[in-house]
């Protein structure tokens, strides 16, 4: 098995050698897409446009982000997947030869095992559900498939491709995954994707509910971490070896971490919980505004500027349980703005605008 993985992981090291010889121009172009390939674009991007224009997409963008994240990183404390940056220097395998020399970039260095790819997982999972919500809309209540509907269905699933495959080779450019590991991210994302179009109950869930699904999440991770430290498994290996081998200390951040992203994601569910089950959002959303297109395209705007300012907070990353804790703080404010506050400020001063003109 490990002569199998040997191969495989030279194949991919080979790949990533042949990529940047061949595409150092595009070097900016890949660094972008592994940027806006990452799930803090969904949350601060995506969701605010997807949530005021149809509400059940919205919710179902979270969902499959948080979830494929969470079972992204279950799986990668069960696979212990290498990445290239530090495979090359760790292995044996070029023990008669000299080690291909791979390039490293700002991206490069995270700390978390390599397989499946959460970048591939999440990109696949969230465009997934955008395609489909799309078709969905173009079919229409009679769900009629005529030929504008195929040709529309051609070019999205053409364009979700194009980007599954740059989200590809931008991870295995800048030696972040091997080729293997992103195959398995986008195969992954697109199978959570696909359970989630059958789960109605997430439209309709309880405070309650959030709350339980949330605190089970995080204790399963807990629990599951703790048990393998106790049988002498120390799912953190991964960091030490990112230290060790990243070209630039200040490369390595804390956020890449497997807590850092638990967190960040269970933030985000359990915000999303708060803000469907407040009044806020049953005021504004529910009323008669909620269904008026400029209060919308006002939530959107206001959303994307105020979550974009608010973006720019980073929490201090000296202290972990303090960046933890504020990182949790920051992720469920995203929710709770775009779905409750923002929309209900909005609405107040529609209100009082109305009045005052009439």
């Amino acid at each position: 098995m490990e002569a199998v993985m040997n191969l495989l992981h030279d194949m991919g090291i080979q790949a990533t050698r042949w990529l940047q010889e061949h595409f150092q121009g595009s070097q900016d172009w890949f660094l972008f897409i592994s940027f806006a390939a990452d799930l803090r674009n969904t949350f601060f991007v995506l969701f605010p446009i997807w949530f005021h224009f149809s509400e059940s997409v919205g919710i179902r963008l979270i969902w499959v982000a948080v979830i494929g994240d969470w079972l992204n990183l279950v799986f990668k404390w069960i696979l212990f997947g290498e990445r290239p940056y530090w495979w090359v220097h760790e292995t044996d395998y070029y023990s008669n030869t000299s080690a291909p020399e791979i390039q490293q970039f700002p991206l490069t260095c995270e700390t978390g095992p390599g397989s499946p790819s959460g970048h591939a997982m999440g990109a696949a999972g969230v465009y997934y559900v955008m395609v489909t919500a799309l078709l969905s809309t173009a079919m229409g209540k009679k769900q009629l498939r005529t030929l504008k509907y195929w040709v529309l269905w051609m070019v999205l699933w053409t364009g979700f491709w194009a980007v599954q495959v740059c989200v590809c080779l931008s991870r295995v450019f800048i030696a972040a995954h091997f080729p293997h590991q992103v195959i398995a991210g986008v195969i992954s994302g697109m199978a959570v994707a696909k359970t989630f179009q059958h789960v109605r109950c997430i439209y309709h869930a309880s405070l309650r509910q959030y709350l339980g699904i949330t605190f089970f999440l995080f204790s399963f991770a807990l629990g599951f971490y703790l048990l393998l430290r106790v049988l002498g498994v120390d799912l953190l290996w991964t960091l030490e070896r990112a230290r060790r081998w990243c070209a630039h200390p200040e490369w390595v951040h804390i956020d890449t971490t497997p807590f850092a992203s638990l967190l960040r994601n269970l933030g985000i569910l359990f915000g999303l919980g708060l803000a469907l089950n407040s009044h806020m959002y049953l005021e504004s959303c529910r009323g008669k505004q909620g269904q008026q297109l400029p209060f919308r395209l006002g939530c959107v705007a206001t959303s994307l500027l105020v979550l974009h300012l608010f973006d720019a907070f980073k929490p201090p990353s000296h202290m972990q349980l303090l960046f933890y804790v504020l990182s949790f703080c920051k992720s469920a404010a995203v929710p709770l703005a775009t779905v409750g506050l923002i929309p209900y400020c909005i609405s107040q001063l529609r209100a009082t605008q109305d009045k005052k003109a009439v």
